[in-house]
């Protein structure tokens, strides 16, 4: 039987504050977070973090370059920290990555196969960034994949919406945060 962890990337502080439509997109958030804990799935948090210096960041990266000049993601910054609304349990894993996806930079793939996780649920923000990224490469690495379409927000909904409706579903389950935890809710 397949072991899932549910991924919850990039709900740091400053990214909520860009992207945050107004939706109800922490407390939808919340209930998959609730959700996996109560069938016993691992919560697995994903950061971004760029070191004083930045010396994960080349020049031709035009993504993180953008991320610089803006001031996200710098290390100890208050805006870097996970969204209090979501925030980690003691004892849940937290994960630093460098870069886009999950993978990009940080110990996700042995943390993951340390664990038995061959599945993997996506949420966070942006679809256009590290959900998009770290399925593509989770997919690569023969995860089996879910994306919760609700438990996703990008700064631009028409990306977001061809994302996971038209691209996402060849490669994932897409499915809603209700959905997914009714589906895994212990019966």
């Amino acid at each position: 039987m397949a072991s899932s962890a549910l991924l919850v990337m990039d709900v740091q502080r400053d990214v909520v504050a860009i992207a945050d439509d107004g939706s109800g997109y922490l407390p939808r958030l919340r209930r998959a977070i609730d959700g996996a804990r109560t069938a016993g799935v691992p919560v697995i948090y994903v950061m971004l973090v760029l070191r004083p210096g930045d010396p994960e960041v080349g020049p031709r990266n035009r993504v993180m370059t953008n991320v610089v000049r803006a001031g996200l993601f710098r290390e100890g910054a208050p805006g870097t920290e996970i969204h209090p609304d979501v925030a980690p349990r003691q004892g849940d894993v937290v994960v630093t990555k460098r870069r886009g996806s999950a993978f990009s930079g940080s110990d996700l793939d042995l943390v993951l196969r340390a664990r038995g996780v061959d599945s993997l649920v996506l949420t966070g923000i942006a679809t256009s960034a590290v959900v998009l990224s770290t399925l593509w490469h989770a997919l690569d690495l023969d995860f089996g994949l879910t994306v919760l379409a609700d438990g996703c927000l990008d700064t631009d909904p028409e990306v977001h919406r061809v994302l996971t409706e038209k691209l996402f579903p060849q490669w994932a389950d897409v499915l809603t945060v209700e959905d997914w935890v009714e589906a895994v809710a212990p019966r």
